[in-house]
């Protein structure tokens, strides 16, 4: 928000000074900043949806003792934690499954965190076993129970977990990277940094080209102002969505984890 030359000269401390938004309209003129944040948004809504389905299918049958094969499965998803396919041969797979430059390579590989698995898993340990058997004898089968009697008591660590994976979509860069090659379906986060270097560059073609028109330039932007303007608009959202499950936050994070 401060100007290029306060910006370059040192000046600004703790609040701005010659305000202006002309990096934010810098960033946002030509659309392809909207776009980007649509499709984020997109990958985001959908993957952490995805995630918390995957998390309450996987965490609730392994949270019941009775279930054969419990310490296979749990060491099986342990040993996840501990050794990674590589790099290389993600990417061989998901080229192999036809899903290049589709959100699909995204969601598949990330559909399950581990870490997020086990707090989940705890909290369901944590639950009292008289509720599912009480509602067993009135006749209630595994689904009506997850549904109207696990979930209901399971909000504050379905708050918490959410915020975690959205956290995560959101900031996603890498993989969107490497997988998805089309411009227009690209994520915030890569398409910010496609136009930081953008705006960057033409900055210094124009003080190369054209003393007086980089200097014009250089009086109106800056590449720090186009950098902080692009945290600002990719922090925002979150800081937005956080305050609403805050409540849910600690709460369910420290019974999720730390109980039992």
């Amino acid at each position: 928000m401060s100007g290029s030359r306060a910006i370059s000269s040192g000046e600004v401390l703790l609040w701005p000074k010659d305000i202006t938004f002309s990096s934010f309209s810098n960033l946002i003129e030509d659309g392809q900043l909207l776009n980007a944040m649509k499709n984020t948004l997109l990958i985001t809504v959908v993957g952490t949806a995805l995630n918390i389905v995957s998390t309450i299918i996987a965490a609730y049958p392994l949270s019941r003792r009775r279930l054969k094969g419990r310490t296979f499965f749990l060491m099986l998803i342990t040993f996840t934690m501990l050794f990674g396919g590589g790099l290389i041969p993600n990417y061989i797979l998901i080229k192999t499954l036809g899903i290049m430059n589709s959100y699909w390579a995204l969601w598949l590989p990330g559909l399950l965190s581990t870490y997020n698995f086990f707090v989940m898993k705890t909290f369901f340990e944590n639950l009292p076993a008289e509720l599912e058997e009480s509602a067993a004898i009135d006749g209630a089968n595994d689904l009506i129970i997850i549904w109207k009697l696990i979930l209901p008591l399971s909000l504050p660590i379905l708050a918490a977990l959410t915020l975690f994976y959205a956290v995560g979509w959101w900031n996603s860069y890498m993989n969107v990277l490497m997988y998805i090659t089309s411009s227009g379906k690209q994520s915030l986060m890569v398409k910010l940094l496609q136009m930081i270097d953008t705006t960057s560059q033409n900055l210094l073609n124009a003080n190369a080209t054209n003393g007086s028109e980089g200097a014009t330039m250089q009086a109106l932007v800056s590449p720090e102002g186009i950098r902080a303007a692009a945290i600002i608009i990719s922090v925002a959202p979150i800081l937005c969505v956080y305050p609403f499950l805050q409540k849910y936050f600690v709460k369910g994070v420290l019974i999720g984890s730390l109980k039992g």
